[in-house]
């Protein structure tokens, strides 16, 4: 069975078992409240009467959210504000929904069951079948007895090369150069000579 609850202005689907982040809502840990906004309930696929449908819940724990940063800014006026904010949360274990409650998970049934487990996956598995297995695969470390690798000869020792001259700077987006002129041609060609 489903249910679909309003807490804190918001929507939440629940059912028996699950556990929600709800608004912060008063209590402490392990304190049982009612969620009386049943606003849909339903099995499977057929709807159910919601009314004075209530739904069980338990709180877990009070907690808070991820931090957000409120950051102002008002360029050109000297203007900065830095704000820091953690929202309080609650944590919501859904006991029940109407009369139908959760299934309580056996926490005893879980620890025998391993135990119990290999008992009959050894017995179904023949031992024989086992050991021609781990005979015809050798161990590595047999392997690199058997067949050593074979050593590479190392290469002579070449003569340091002479490091490559550095390329010059590329003109490809420089400006073109300007003609040679010296000041004495300009001032000569400006002034007539006198006699």
């Amino acid at each position: 069975m489903f249910a679909v609850v309003r807490t804190g202005g918001k929507q939440y689907r629940v059912a028996p078992g699950d556990k929600i982040v709800v608004e912060k809502m008063d209590g402490n840990a392990g304190d049982r409240i009612t969620l009386g906004d049943v606003l849909l309930a339903g099995d499977g696929g057929q709807l159910k009467s919601v009314d004075g449908l209530k739904v069980a819940a338990e709180i877990v724990a009070q907690a808070k959210g991820e931090k957000v940063t409120v950051f102002k800014k008002r360029r050109r006026h000297n203007y900065r504000r830095k704000k820091g904010h953690r929202q309080q949360h609650t944590i919501l274990q859904i006991v029940a929904i109407g009369d139908q409650k959760a299934e309580p998970k056996p926490k005893a049934a879980k620890a025998q069951a391993p135990a119990e487990a290999p008992a009959p996956a050894t017995a179904e598995k023949p031992a024989t079948a086992a050991k021609p297995a781990a005979a015809a695969k050798p161990a590595p470390a047999a392997k690199k007895a058997e067949a050593p690798k074979a050593e590479k000869p190392k290469a002579e020792a070449k003569p340091a090369e002479p490091k490559a001259k550095a390329k010059p700077a590329s003109t490809k987006n420089a400006a073109p150069a300007k003609p040679a002129s010296s000041k004495a041609d300009k001032s000569a060609a400006k002034k007539p000579a006198k006699k």
